[in-house]
Order: structure tokens, then C-alpha cells, then sequence
């Protein structure tokens, strides 16, 4: 069978759901906590790539998830057991619940059906979360990736949604991390030995067939 045919069967959209990470304004915005990434998921195109894409799942009938990291302005549950936690305490941009830091950025579009899934603790989009229930409610066995960070939420995302039993596939020219040239080095030596690794444009394809 051709690769694009087994894609195709791959991300059939009656069992395909699409998961975007911390695609949020306080992160990849403009008022970003997180200029250099910010910089770099737009300056790679990645973000476009990720609207393209909501915006086809919509169109084929994809479930849509926006996974969103936030913070209650007291903290509380909220882990203090890493460096990275620590460092986030005292960025100028807080991605405080309810605050225009945590809503989804443009231009990505956010429909009626899709859901936001917020965390408050951790460093997975799918551990201690409603991802994983509300993708087996739906029926979905594939979880197409993308978003920020590749050094971080985006690895966790791919290892737990296999570790679950999902078929992970993450386009990679929808995610992005910093440095740039970080990237790809991690998706061909770590996440293609788990996923499946593939292009906006095939995936785009798949849905449109």
C-alpha cells in the first residue's frame, strides 16, 4: 500500500483527533513569557501550521483538543519540583487562569466543539488531565500533535499518548522548540522511534481525500 494510503487510513477522522500544546497567547503571542520560542514557532512557519490544520480538522470532522498550561494566581497546585517551574514564577507574563495569557493565539481558530483542556501542575498535556477520557469517550485511537514546546510539552505529549495506546503522529513542521536547529535533531533521534513523523501538507492531504 502507498505511505499515502496508509496515512490516509491513519488519520481516518472518525478516529482521529488533533491536539494542539500550549498554543496559547502568554506563550506563543506576541506578549509572550517566552519571546525566543514565540520568535522561533512563528518565524518557522509552525504556528501558521497549526491554524492550518485546526482549521482542516474542523472541515473533515477531526476532534479538536487545545491543551492550555495556567497557574492560579495563588499557585496553589502548582508544582515547584523542577528548575522550569521555578524559572516560570518569575517571568514577567503569567499564564494565570482566566487571564488573556492562557487564551488560545492567533491565528488559530477555536470552534464551539473543540476542547480546551487546562492544566494547573506537571509538564504533560495528557498525564493528570481530561485528554486521555475525553479521547476515549470519542472513540480516537490517533493523536496528531503539535505545538510547543519540542524541548519539553511536546515529547511528554507523544510519550504518554503511546504509553496509553494511541497512535501518535506529529507533522513536524508544526511543532517547534529553542534553538531552532534543536527540532529536528530531537524528532529524527527520539520522536520518529515513537511516531509517526510526517508534514502539514500530508496530513492536510489525508483529511482532504
Amino acid at each position: 500500500m502507498p505511505p499515502q494510503h496508509r496515512l490516509a487510513q491513519l488519520l481516518d477522522p472518525a478516529t482521529t483527533a488533533l491536539l494542539t500544546v500550549e498554543c496559547q497567547r502568554g506563550v506563543v503571542g506576541t506578549d509572550s513569557a517566552l519571546p525566543e520560542l514565540a520568535d522561533a514557532v512563528r518565524a518557522s512557519g509552525a504556528l501558521a501550521r497549526v491554524a492550518q490544520l485546526v482549521d482542516a480538522a474542523h472541515a473533515a470532522g477531526v476532534q479538536v483538543l487545545h491543551a492550555v498550561a495556567e497557574r492560579r494566581p495563588d499557585g496553589r497546585g502548582s508544582n515547584r519540583n523542577a528548575r522550569l517551574f521555578r524559572a516560570a514564577e518569575r517571568l514577567p507574563v503569567q499564564q494565570l487562569t482566566g487571564s488573556a495569557a492562557v487564551r488560545v493565539a492567533d491565528p488559530i481558530p477555536v470552534s464551539e466543539e473543540d476542547f480546551v483542556v487546562r492544566r494547573l501542575h506537571g509538564l504533560s498535556p495528557l498525564a493528570g488531565t481530561a485528554v486521555d477520557p475525553l479521547l476515549r469517550n470519542i472513540g480516537a485511537r490517533t493523536l496528531v500533535i503539535t505545538g510547543v514546546s519540542a524541548n519539553v510539552a511536546i515529547p511528554n505529549a507523544v510519550f504518554d499518548a503511546v504509553n496509553l495506546g494511541y497512535t501518535a503522529v506529529v507533522p513536524a513542521d508544526a511543532i517547534a522548540g529553542v534553538p531552532q536547529d534543536y527540532t529536528p535533531a530531537m524528532v529524527r533521534n527520539t520522536l520518529a522511534l515513537v511516531a509517526t513523523v510526517t508534514a502539514t501538507a500530508d496530513v492536510l492531504g489525508a483529511w482532504k481525500r
